[in-house]
């Protein structure tokens, strides 16, 4: 089973895939003010949860969605016919670093997605290049709530500069040339919403689908579930940043 479809099942009770709820998706695509027919693209879309609420919010609104995962893109495509929006969402299976428009877009996406362009810092001049003046950023990135252990670190195969703090975070955001018009910093409750859903959805399907891809499934569950628990719960936070570049 290859990583983005055992992402597109075990994000299937939680399709906004990141540990944001509901409520707190809609406040930042509120405190966007999109102008009429905006423009919207999401790099690294997945299911295509944070468009198809754009587009719920901005009925004259149009969106494109990009991604590697087919599976992921048609369940997108497939919301947007349930909800009546698939005239205003294009999906592209393609690398986000690789996506080209003809025309720049009011507010551009990359929600728990930094890692396609490599770094936060990487995404962050990615997407400079999809904004039109006086655009948007969306971006959802992890951040150290305390010094993470080098156990920890030989777990995730990384150095503890890949995260800054919260404050370091949004200084990296400032010195890439961004200023921070709002931000949402997700609580533990999110956390552990989002973690139980992706561990236990994706747990759910490899008893009900026994077999290699049964146990391949259980067993990324597993791994998962313990990496959280044992490792990075507390440590780790997602804050998702509302960015405007700083132009003068």
């Amino acid at each position: 089973m290859h990583r983005q479809l055992i992402s597109h099942l075990a994000h299937a009770d939680h399709p906004i895939a990141a540990p944001v709820s509901a409520a707190n998706l809609d406040r930042l695509l509120t405190r966007a003010r999109l102008p009429a027919g905006a423009r919207i693209l999401d790099l690294g879309c997945g299911e295509g949860a944070w468009l198809l609420r754009a587009l719920e919010l901005h009925p004259d609104a149009t969106a494109d969605g990009v991604d590697i995962g087919e599976e992921a893109l048609a369940s997108a495509a497939e919301a947007a016919g349930r909800l009546g929006l698939s005239d205003r969402l294009r999906p592209h299976q393609v690398p986000a670093e690789s996506f080209a428009a003809a025309e720049p877009y009011d507010l551009v996406l990359c929600v728990g997605a930094t890692h396609a362009f490599g770094s936060f810092t990487d995404t962050l001049a990615a997407v400079r290049r999809h904004l039109r003046p006086g655009g948007l950023a969306l971006i959802g990135e992890g951040f150290w709530e305390r010094p993470p252990s080098t156990q920890l670190l030989d777990l995730f195969g990384s150095d503890p500069d890949e995260y800054a703090d919260l404050a370091g975070t949004v200084a990296r955001a400032r010195d890439a040339g961004y200023a921070t018009v709002y931000a949402h910093t997700s609580t533990r409750e999110e956390w552990d919403e989002y973690e139980w859903s992706w561990t236990g959805t994706l747990t759910r399907w490899a008893l009900d689908h026994p077999g290699p891809d049964g146990d391949e499934a259980l067993a990324a569950a597993d791994e998962h579930r313990d990496m959280w628990l044992n490792g990075y719960r507390d440590v780790l936070g997602f804050v998702t940043l509302l960015l405007r570049p700083a132009e003068r």
